[in-house]
């Protein structure tokens, strides 16, 4: 059945790249909904944004959604996968600026929310996107594909020339609360360079050693270091999951990206819904729903968030 949560959630935090703070809060909906954003500052003009795919207008550093009168919402990847990873199909999230909280760079913090809200089951069923055929995209040495499979794996490999980062490989099988258990604290990353141009040129004003991971060479210069050895793919993978929620529904397929972002990822579900002959959305079946992300996921799975 499709869920939403059973209690609201507010939170406040500061966006990554405008360095303001920003009110967030998450109410439950019902069947059918999906998940769209409503800008509570913008009253002149339509400020219900949904959070598809196709209202993607920027992956420059994160994924921004707009609606036709060009009222937008960018960093929503974090948010995206941890509705996702804890199967929440529907809700409104009512936000007055123009960009979700960094939090401290992972979806950690709104998964905890998440489940601590509860998830509350609707009386209507979950239809899934299920691949039939591969679907590739190449973009200047970014690959990314999706191909058949009897759920959702997620399969990435980053290259970086910085020696605290290097090459990284995983592949996940994302059934049954593994984004939540291995996925959600891993945090964004950049190089310091990165950050002094991105500053100078006005931007990352909320980038923190508290919100990000940051190196410099073969050193992290966070406070703590890192969460996991192989932190950097994992927060890739996390963003993966996020920008293939803006499918509208779960996948069921096997998504292999290769130093692939944001664009590729958005430009891979344009690629997707552009043939269809390469998917089907079909009801969910019993045993399909119980390999979904977000399966089984509940208050008590907070302990055990990796």
């Amino acid at each position: 059945m499709q869920t939403t949560l059973k209690n609201s959630i507010n939170l406040v935090g500061t966006g990554l790249h405008s360095g303001k703070p920003a009110h967030l809060r998450i109410l439950p909906a019902s069947a059918e909904y999906g998940i769209w954003f409503r800008r509570m500052d913008v009253f002149d003009r339509d400020n219900l944004i949904a959070a598809r795919f196709d209202n993607v207008d920027d992956t420059t550093l994160c994924t921004r959604i707009a609606n036709d009168a060009g009222v937008a919402v960018s960093t929503i990847e974090h948010l995206m996968a941890a509705f996702m990873g804890c199967g929440i199909h529907n809700a409104l999230v009512e936000i007055d600026g123009p960009e979700v909280p960094i939090m401290d760079g992972s979806s950690d913090q709104f998964v905890r929310e998440i489940l601590k809200a509860g998830i509350r089951g609707l009386d209507a069923p979950v239809r899934v996107i299920r691949i039939l055929e591969r679907v590739e995209v190449n973009l200047d040495g970014v690959k990314v594909s999706i191909e058949p499979f009897d759920n959702l794996e997620i399969d990435f490999s980053i290259d970086f020339p910085d020696e605290a980062i290097g090459r990284q490989t995983k592949r996940l099988n994302m059934a049954n609360g593994a984004f939540v258990h291995e996925l959600c604290n891993s945090r964004t990353f950049c190089r310091q360079s990165d950050v002094d141009w991105m500053r100078s040129n006005g931007m990352a004003l909320g980038g923190s050693l508290e919100n990000a991971i940051v190196v410099d060479g073969a050193k992290v210069l966070s406070p703590g270091g890192l969460r996991h050895h192989d932190e950097y793919v994992r927060h890739k993978m996390l963003d993966a999951l996020g920008d293939l929620a803006l499918a509208g529904a779960p996948i069921i397929g096997r998504y292999h990206g290769i130093r692939a972002g944001h664009a590729a990822t958005n430009a891979l579900l344009r690629k997707l819904f552009a043939n269809p002959t390469a998917y089907e959305m079909v009801t969910c079946d019993t045993e399909t729903a119980t390999k979904l992300p977000g399966a089984g996921v509940q208050a008590s799975d907070i302990g055990y968030v990796a």
